[in-house]
This record gives structure tokens, sequence and C-alpha cells, in this order.
């Protein structure tokens, strides 16, 4: 039977399971990212696991998030982070040295392969024909041990490609029209898959820009074919021995189709307060902007730096914007210096930034209150930049270049642009010199892990209570963002190592008192909106309210990976009736909650204040419920609940892939 690519990826790892749309199934991984926001809970719950190396082909520790360094907190976090990767056999990226997610695009990123990382972005390499998957730290600890990764089977959808972007539209406006078109919900639960002629003419950092930033409407993840463009990236990187042709077979199925015709498309952009909330430029009333930001884990490739160089050459920003530009990686940062993209970018006025990820997690650059700031970034969520009560936009390179001329939001359309100047051969050593090797087992076992003051084990569930008596803390909206519940900046994530000093900062911006609330009352219930826990894969968005007595979320859905992250912590993710209406300090009594969950019901019910009742979904995987009732995922593994899986036990549906993928990167992971 024909298979489309994401069936082909899917099968060749498959260790159990059936392919079947909202199927539990456990994949075999080859490579881990983690980056260091996430990244010191990920590395202390795999201490837990109590292994004594990785047991992945590959695993990358990229420091990029917490670089300012304020005071000594990020720099103990590096310390614990490095000598762990040192300890465990994982590769080690420093500050300073690029954001994850391009550096592995360049440097570890290969058809074939199957990728999982601690932060929800993974998916870029999708561009390079990976099937590449954002999740929270335990479920990538646990996968690092040689577990697997389980998760539901997601649906596949289509997207065939058809003509060329025209002049003034970018990559960047593809996925911003499909954020039209599905907004931060309709991608759930869903792979999307690109294919048709229109491929062929999207580079592969054009590729990583529209995988990256697919997350935003609440997909799983996003892939391409691996072709020539895959074949000129890798060469370019001196990979191309890791170079496999992969596509669908002719004729293979979707469960959606979707059709996108480039040369149709105009400048877009997003407003505020979220990537999907999208209009063409051109719609927009004339809006100043103070700030515009180039760069982040998105759009700060060579291809993005030049294209806003060569509008801006010659010119220089308007007086009343600041413009700032981050390139993705140390490479890149050298590519733009030797190529005289830099000089172009700083005779113009911008702001040149070391290759992190910086304004994009609200680390500085933060916006004057109320006042539109313009960013190539991916996502414009309240306050993520900084600011409380920020006018966020996003929009694609040429729009940022031709905007911060202009001082107002326009399309490239209004500005001239010179040709793009000629890249500069990449350097892959640049990273080779930085990137930390792996050293021998027996070298290993002595190495002593740094443990700062500021690095304090999470909270551990204990098992699932029989019955639930506990007052709702707080009723929050639609699309409450994981953000609000660990804030984004400086001083917020500084403390991302301390749940118990993390959570003073849970809902700051909805409810001041919250965290006192719940201290006060001993735990307690929290009632969301649609899309609760939407953006980032930050799992102590979860472990802050297991650590502060919450067990069970009621919302009316939930993005994808914090309803994991919940799961996880063993804390039930239930689903509220959409007329229901609940107000904060209503007591719930939920009897019988565990026996719901082992029986398989599908509804369980809660008496409110002691006299209404409300009927709340139990929509669970059988999986999903294993690991509720187990006390959580850590308690489930420990507890002998899950298999290590045997790298000649996964099923091979596509051997030949599979073998030279993992070839290549075992060549590459020496």
């Amino acid at each position: 039977m024909a298979q489309n690519l994401t069936q082909k990826l899917l099968a060749s790892h498959l260790a159990s399971g059936e392919l079947t749309p909202g199927s539990d199934i456990t994949i075999a991984v080859d490579q881990i990212l983690i980056e260091d926001a996430t990244g010191t809970m990920t590395a202390m719950q795999f201490e837990m696991l109590g292994v004594d190396y990785i047991a992945v082909p590959l695993a990358v520790m990229y420091v990029d998030h917490n670089v300012l360094q304020i005071d000594d907190k990020n720099m103990q976090d590096h310390h614990y982070l490095r000598t762990f990767s040192a300890r465990y056999g994982l590769r080690y990226s420093p500050a300073g040295h690029g954001i994850s997610h391009y550096i592995h695009l360049e440097h570890f990123s290969r058809p074939g392969g199957v990728l999982v990382g601690a932060d929800s972005h993974t998916s870029t390499a999708g561009a390079l024909g990976m099937f590449a998957l954002g999740a929270g730290g335990l479920e990538v600890a646990v996968a690092m041990a040689g577990y697997g990764f389980d998760f539901v089977c997601p649906a596949v959808v289509g997207v065939e490609l058809t003509g060329t972007l025209g002049a003034d539209a970018e990559a960047k406006d593809v996925v911003l029209e499909l954020l039209r078109r599905h907004g931060v919900r309709g991608g759930r639960g869903k792979v999307f898959e690109f294919h048709g002629e229109g491929v062929a003419s999207l580079s592969v950092s054009a590729r990583a820009t529209i995988c990256n930033m697919i997350i935003e409407t609440g997909a799983a993840t996003a892939v391409f074919p691996s072709d020539e463009q895959t074949l000129t990236w890798l060469r370019a990187q001196r990979r191309e021995d890791q170079f496999v042709p992969l596509a669908a077979d002719a004729g293979a199925a979707y469960d959606d189709d979707e059709r996108l015709d480039l040369s149709g498309l105009v400048p877009l952009v997003a407003l505020p307060h979220s990537p999907g909330n999208v209009r063409p430029v051109s719609e927009l009333p004339r809006t100043e902007v103070v700030q515009v930001c180039v760069g982040s884990s998105v759009n700060s490739s060579y291809e993005d730096l030049a294209t806003v160089a060569a509008i801006l050459k010659g010119h220089t920003v308007h007086p009343s914007v600041q413009l700032t530009v981050t390139p993705g990686s140390r490479q890149i940062l050298q590519t733009i210096i030797a190529s005289g993209v830099y000089e172009d970018l700083m005779e113009a006025g911008a702001r040149m930034l070391e290759p992190v990820c910086g304004p994009c997690v609200g680390i500085g650059q933060a916006p004057t209150e109320s006042a539109p700031s313009l960013r190539t970034f991916n996502r414009n969520f309240p306050g993520r930049s900084g600011t409380a009560e920020d006018r966020v936009y996003l929009c694609s390179p040429s729009t940022a270049a031709a905007s911060a001329l202009e001082g107002a939001i326009v399309d490239a359309s209004t500005v001239s642009r010179g040709g793009l100047r000629p890249a500069a051969p990449p350097r892959p050593e640049v990273h080779d010199l930085h990137i930390a090797g792996v050293l021998p087992l027996e070298s290993r076992r002595g190495i002593e892990i740094e443990r700062g003051s500021n690095l304090v084990p999470p909270p551990q569930p204990e098992p699932l209570p029989a019955n639930l008596d506990a007052r709702v803390l707080i009723v929050v909206g639609d699309d409450i963002s994981t953000g609000d519940m660990a804030p984004d900046g400086a001083i917020a994530m500084s403390v991302w190592s301390n749940i118990a000093v993390c959570a003073r900062f849970m809902f700051r911006r909805l409810d001041p008192e919250f965290h006192d609330r719940a201290l006060e009352w001993g735990g307690g219930i929290i009632v969301g909106g649609e899309n609760y826990g939407q953006g980032s894969s930050r799992e102590h968005a979860a472990l802050i309210p297991l650590y502060l007595g919450v067990r069970v979320v009621a919302a009316r859905s939930y993005a994808r990976i914090h309803r994991r992250n919940l799961i996880a912590a063993g804390i039930v993710p239930l689903v509220l009736p959409s007329d229901a209406h609940s107000s904060t300090g209503q007591r719930w009594v939920i009897d019988g909650l565990a026996d719901a969950l082992a029986g398989g019901s599908r509804f369980v019910t809660a008496r409110v204040d002691g006299d209404a009742e409300l009927e709340l979904g139990l929509d669970f995987s059988p999986a999903e419920r294993a690991v509720l009732l187990a006390g959580g995922l850590l308690a489930q593994v420990r507890a002998g609940g899950r298999s290590v899986l045997a790298g000649d036990a996964v099923v091979q549906a596509d051997v030949a892939v599979v073998s030279q993928s993992r070839s290549a990167q075992s060549r590459s992971s020496r």
C-alpha cells in the first residue's frame, strides 16, 4: 500500500501500536535535543531514572535561553548542564554558540530520522525530512534513557504546494497563511506534510521557517521531502554522505488534503496577541512601530539576514525605530561577516545581537508598553516580549526591513532592494570547535556533576486519590499559554531550576494572588477554556501546579504538549462542557476518580458546592490512563511499567532508509 512520508518515517521506527490516528504508539528515537531553559528539569528527572548513560545514538544539550547572567543562577545551571552532559554522554553546546534549532539543522539533523526535543520548536528539523517532535522534559528524559517515545498517532494533512513565491512573499507568509486558515487550534492532532511541484522551489532554510512555526497551529510537527534542496544543504555542511532521498509514494493518501498556491501569496502579518490573528499587510491601517526585531529560532538564517540587508543597504533605519538582528548560530554570524551582510546591517543602524534566543523569550529588548513592536519571531502571546502590556506583530524578514525604514508596518513592495549578497561558504568547523564531544564510558563514570543552590529536584506526585474534594483556585479563558504559568523573561526564567520559587510567578499577569491562595487553600482545581496550555513545551507549567497541590485541571480543550505534561506529572486534565460556568472558590467533590480512570469510563461527575452536578470528560487513551494510575510517568517507569527498546526489536518497515540514516548518525555522533 502506498504510504505518505509521515507514515514511512513512523513505520520505520515503530516499536508498538498501529499507525491509526488516535491510537497509542511507541517509536524508537534517533536523536534528542535539549535546551537549557527546559534542560535542568529534563536532566534532573533523567537522573531520577537511575540509568548510567543515554541510550540513543545522539543527544545534544544547547545553552541558548538563560544567558543574560544578571546574577549567578544562569551560570549555576550551565555548570550543571555541562557536567551532566559529560557524565551521561550528551554533546554540549555552550552559551553564545547559537540557537538550538539552527545548530541542530546545520550540524545534526538528517533525513529519515526521528528527533524528540524538550522544546516545542524541535519541529524545525522537519525541513530535512526528519520526524521531529517537541515534548515535555520528562518524556524526553524517558526517551533518552531508551524507553522510546509514547504518543497518540496523529492524522496527516497533505499540503500540496504549487507555483513559486513572488518577489515580496516569503516562507514566513506560507506559514502565516496556514495560520490564517487554521488559527491556533486547527492543527491539533495533526502533522502537516508538504508535497507538490512547489516544494522544489523552497530552500531548506525556507522550509525550516515553515516547520518551526507550524507548531503555532497546534500541530504536532511538519515534514518536507528529502530532495535536491536537502542534498544542497547537506553538501554545504559537508554532510552529503547522510543524504537519503525520501518522499511520499505515488498515490499516497492523506487524512486531509489542502492546496496552497505559492504564487498567490501576499505579505501577511499576525496581529496582537496571537499567531493566528493574521491579515494581509495591505489591509492594516497605518501602524507606526517603535521596534523591529529580526531573528530568533525562526528567520535568523543567512538567507533571512541577507534579505534584510538587501533592503536596508544604502539606507538608514527610521529614527523612531530600534532595529535588532539576531543570527541563528555562530556559523551564520561568521557567514554574514565574511559576505558583507553584517556590515550592511550595521551601517543601516541595526543593533547586532549575539546568537541566542534573547528577545524572543523576553530576555532583553522589551518594547515600550502599548507601543507596536514588529518581529520575525514565532509567538506574540501577551507579555512574552518581557512587557506585560505589549503589542507585538509577527511578519517576514522583508516586511520587517521595509517597516524599519518606513517607521510603520509596510510590505517590501513599497521599497527598492538590491540583490542578495552571495553567501560565503559556511564553516561547519566553527561548531566542531565548540560543541563538546562524548567521552569514553570509563572516563564518564568518575565525573562529578556540579549542583549549585539554584538546582532543586522537581516535586513528585502522590498516588492519584480515589476521591477528590477541592476548591476552584482560578478560572481562566481561552488560549492561555504556558508562558502565563511559567513566564518568560530574565527574572522568571532564571529560577526555572527551582519549582518552589518559579511558582511565585504562575498566573501573575492574570491573578497576582493565585500563588498565595493555592498555598493557603492547600491546592485545588484550575479551570480553563479552549486550547489551554498553548505554546512552549515548558513542563514547569505542570510541575508548578503539582507543587501547589493541584491534581485536576478542567478545561474545554488542551494544547498537545501541555496536556501530556499534566499527565506525566500525575495531574488529571478533565474535559469541561462548553456550557459549564465556574467561579473561584467553588468546591468540587469528585467521587471515584481513580476507579473511573481504571474502569475506562468516559465521564466522571463532580458535585459543585454540594448541590449541582457537573459531568466532566475523561478523554484518555489506555496508555495515558496507565500513566495517571501509576502516579505519573516517572513513577510508572521506576516501577517497571515501561520496557527499554532494543534496537533490533524496532519494527523497520523501510530497512534501507533506517540503516542508511542511522549509519550516517553514528558517524556524526562520534
